[in-house]
């Protein structure tokens, strides 16, 4: 059985080498402490909202495309707000608002994972980069033409 692989009806791992994380990975902060279980069903659920706002703010501080998806997304509500569009005409546009918004979050953390692991070129990690640049250009041209298609 090679390294990585887990035994047939095991439930340990096998052993590893190394411990830890790899030598290159550059450690932006320290990982924040864990959560004693003893803690209350809301506190950890507050905590989890807490971590998921912190990465829409790392997520928009980080990338000059929330520059142009925000006030897109602003100008999109005020002009449907202004025609009086219909509830399914609404639900559409925020319904593309946020796919749009999402793919550039997640395209944002494939971004940080990236320039965690290496800062040198590597193919596969430029490929995976522009996948996920590939996958908000996708979301953006489908909520422009489900834009216009409800104000045109």
């Amino acid at each position: 059985m090679g390294s990585g692989q887990w035994a047939v009806g095991s439930n340990t791992k096998p052993f590893q080498a190394e411990s830890g994380p790899p030598k290159n990975i550059d450690r932006m902060s320290k990982p924040k402490p864990r959560l004693p279980i003893s803690d209350s069903l809301a506190v950890r659920w507050c905590c989890k909202f807490a971590c998921a706002l912190r990465g829409v703010a790392v997520g928009i501080r980080g990338q000059n495309s929330f520059y142009v998806h925000l006030p897109a997304a602003a100008l999109v509500v005020g002009a449907a707000a202004w025609l009086g569009v219909s509830q399914a005409d609404w639900i559409a546009l925020l319904l593309c608002i946020t796919i749009v918004l999402s793919a550039e979050l997640f395209n944002t953390a494939i971004e940080h994972l990236a320039r965690a692991i290496t800062r040198d070129e590597h193919p596969e990690i430029r490929d995976a980069l522009d996948v996920a640049s590939a996958a908000v250009l996708v979301a953006a041209i489908g909520a422009s033409v489900v834009g216009a298609v409800v104000f045109f």
